[in-house]
């Protein structure tokens, strides 16, 4: 029996989850689509219109393909306007004391990890992934609250300093909010992104306008009525939906910085478009991530990691793993040992926490995960494990799917797949793993695993990566709200988490005070004296240490 053949027979199977959770009610659905202004049209479920005719997209339940909500697309009017009313309510939010606006987000905390369930009903039913991924996603926008809640006090705070004359002048650091941020959040974590990213640039006092994919626009609609219920003004926080090339250019157009997570290839056009309008952006982009296993590793451990990096939300995590580089002594030991857990697992459609891995979040998508896959057996790559679709599961779903012979003129060697598969590599030295890891335009995140910890992380500090966890896939580095996160070369442009994650939100108003009329030459006084004495002047302070 082959290893696809027998990870197709082993996987275990039941029935379709055809029911959607009881929480997702037809009036809850109605509710969510209702708050995206629109005048290009949209349908309820009792068939009523919100406004006279338009465009819509049919957003289904991803396990069963059942249509759930027909979602409004905006126009660039529509956009507009909610630019308008955005910056309406954010002249009022950015005088709140920041105090005040602290306060919506500490009960939008409680809000949000009371109705944790209910977010991730939703974010199954628009996305496919397995429950356990979605409860872990409902837990970001409240420990990113938690976070700045704590340090926006500190961040936010006038910074005072001396001038450039010592006693008689002052210079004041002032964090400003830019405006109305504008974030395009994924479909991959709609929840987390959409709303944590927003969190930030609200509590520094902006408005945001949020583009959420169109497949996955329920939970961020959800998390804005959360915050709603929190108290945040009415009309601060807007949505507007619709396809990238469609809605993105009037949204950059618009937005004093944009928020960006996605492909490298709209990373780069978003990049060009803010540039040019002379706004701040903030991009997340792609990602080849290696792993890399060290002679001394614990195997058990790195499979059982390996496992999480590469088939945790059925790959569809920007910081998965899609390399794995194993020294020779240890490859037959870990590629036998991973190959039967993915063999394994428990993959199948469920609104419990059961399945271990759930489903693409598309047809489409499954599609292309599958051209990868076809192309690197077709330019000789071998299938360890997986390697098919499973539409006995959903129409979306794809096996755990592991190979080796992969090489980079393959799409699974050089590009994205951003999906459940992932090449096992061969290595004979330290250096020639880490140049192997090294050897891609992407440097998103890494894995390095071994029982010496000095030397684990003598190796982490020489890849070429925005992060980089030792003994952990991805989810140490991210969590960690208090270091920036983020993508080099071609994965990015600044980050997330940490102070900048905050202060990118921000505009520093630089306000100097001059108490006395001492700069420049005194009214008649010879201006060579000037000099000399401003010279040595400059000399002392150096020599006293005050400038």
């Amino acid at each position: 029996m082959s290893a696809h053949t027998t990870a197709h027979t082993t996987a275990r199977t039941t029935a379709r989850a055809t029911q959607r959770p009881a929480s997702v009610t037809d009036a809850l659905l109605d509710q969510l689509v209702a708050r995206v202004p629109s005048t290009s049209g949209g349908t309820l479920r009792d068939g009523s219109s919100l406004a006279s005719s338009g465009t819509t997209w049919k957003l289904t339940e991803v396990y069963t393909g059942e249509v759930l909500v027909e979602l409004p697309q905006s126009t660039p009017a529509d956009i507009e306007q909610a630019f308008v009313d955005a910056r309406a309510a954010q002249a009022e939010w950015s005088q709140w004391p920041l105090a005040k606006r602290l306060k919506v987000f500490n009960r939008a905390h409680a809000i949000f990890v009371d109705n944790a369930q209910k977010t991730a009903d939703l974010i199954q039913v628009e996305s496919g992934k397995n429950r356990r991924m979605a409860i872990e996603e409902t837990c970001d926008p409240p420990m990113v609250m938690s976070h700045y809640i704590k340090h926006a006090p500190r961040l936010l705070k006038p910074h005072k300093v001396g001038g450039p004359v010592p006693f008689l002048t002052t210079s004041t650091a002032i964090r400003q909010p830019k405006g109305v941020v504008g974030v395009i959040a994924p479909w991959n974590f709609p929840f987390a992104t959409g709303i944590s990213d927003a969190v930030t640039a609200l509590i520094a006092g902006n408005g945001v306008v949020l583009k959420p994919d169109n497949k996955t626009a329920l939970s961020p609609l959800w998390g804005i009525q959360m915050l709603e219920e929190a108290g945040l003004p009415k009309g601060l926080f807007q949505v507007v939906c619709g396809e990238g090339p469609d809605v993105g250019p009037t949204l950059i157009d618009n937005a004093n910085y944009v928020m960006f997570t996605g492909s490298t290839a709209t990373g780069r056009v978003i990049g060009e478009r803010a540039g040019r309008n002379l706004i701040g952006a903030c991009l997340e982009l792609g990602g080849k991530n290696p792993m890399i296993v060290l002679d001394d590793a614990d195997i058990d451990e790195a499979v059982q990691g390996a496992v999480f990096g590469v088939f945790g939300n059925t790959g569809q995590i920007c910081m998965h793993i899609e390399r794995v580089y194993l020294p020779e002594s240890r490859y037959a030991e870990f590629r036998d040992k991973f190959v039967a857990r993915a063999e394994g697992l428990d993959v199948r459609a469920s609104y419990d926490f059961g399945p271990e891995m759930g489903s693409l979040v598309s047809p489409d998508h499954r599609d292309r995960v599958q051209h990868h896959v076809d192309d690197a057996v077709a330019k000789g790559a071998t299938v360890l494990a997986g390697g098919k679709p499973r539409p006995d599961l959903g129409p979306a779903f794809f096996e755990p799917t592991i190979l080796e012979g992969v090489t980079t003129d393959m799409l699974a060697g050089a590009t994205e797949t951003f999906g459940p598969v992932v090449a096992l590599h061969r290595y004979h030295t330290v250096d020639e793993a880490v140049a192997l890891a090294n050897d891609t335009d992407y440097g998103l995140n890494a894995s390095v695993w071994g029982t010496d910890l000095e030397a684990a992380e003598g190796v982490a500090r020489r890849i070429h990566s925005g992060n980089v966890n030792v003994n952990d896939i991805l989810a140490t580095a991210f969590a960690s709200k208090g270091t920036p996160s983020g993508g080099v070369k071609q994965s990015g442009v600044g980050a997330r988490h940490g102070d900048q994650g905050l202060t990118k939100y921000t505009d520093v108003q630089n306000l100097a005070v001059l108490k006395k009329q001492v700069m420049g030459a005194r009214p008649g006084q010879n201006y060579d004296d000037y000099v000399k004495g401003m010279l040595q002047g400059l000399k002392m302070m150096r020599k006293a240490r005050i400038r």
